[in-house]
């Protein structure tokens, strides 16, 4: 099972690598706006995807710029936030692209669906980048989908963002 497994995530992968790749660059240049002027770098992070935040905060290579999200942070227009969620219909996260969107606020954000017309998600935020996660990756003996990787795919996303991110502010170059 676990070579199925294996294959399926690293499809799933491809498949965000493949089509978000120009969302991804756009997501670490929205971002890079505020680590190169006044503002600060947020993620604002619901469910399980709140291990982005954590791993962006905590890891071995933290995301330069980033300052920790609370409920109490007052953001300003030289902010750029990035939303990681579940779903582009999280009735948290909509509103709070309402809010960032009405006080502009530039924000780009995460989730499943694709950016489509029927996504409200991706029609508010600046940048928007598909997980691709439609259901679980594997039948179990029940015939049900099971192993539904969101926080493998916002890490793997989180991830491909920072190396962009990274190398346009020349963070990378400063570890050489």
């Amino acid at each position: 099972m676990s070579k199925i497994l294996t294959t399926q995530l690293s499809g799933l992968l491809q498949r965000i690598t493949q089509n978000e790749e120009d969302a991804i660059e756009e997501t670490a240049r929205l971002l890079a706006q505020a680590a190169i002027g006044e503002g600060h770098v947020y993620f604002i992070c619901f469910g399980e995807m709140q291990v982005v935040e954590f791993n962006a905060l905590q890891a071995v290579e933290p995301f330069n710029k980033l300052a920790p999200w609370t409920s109490d942070t007052s953001l300003t227009e030289a902010d750029r936030v990035c939303i990681f969620t579940r779903s582009a219909q999280d009735p948290e996260a909509l509103a709070l692209a309402q809010e960032l969107n009405k006080r502009f606020i530039p924000f780009a954000a995460v989730a499943s669906e694709l950016a489509d017309a029927e996504n409200p998600l991706a029609d508010l935020a600046y940048t928007y980048i598909s997980t691709r996660v439609k259901g679980g990756l594997l039948p179990n003996d029940l015939g049900q989908r099971i192993v539904v990787p969101h926080a493998m795919a916002g890490l793997f996303v989180y991830e491909a963002v920072k190396i962009a991110y990274d190398e346009m502010l020349g963070f990378d170059e400063e570890e050489l």
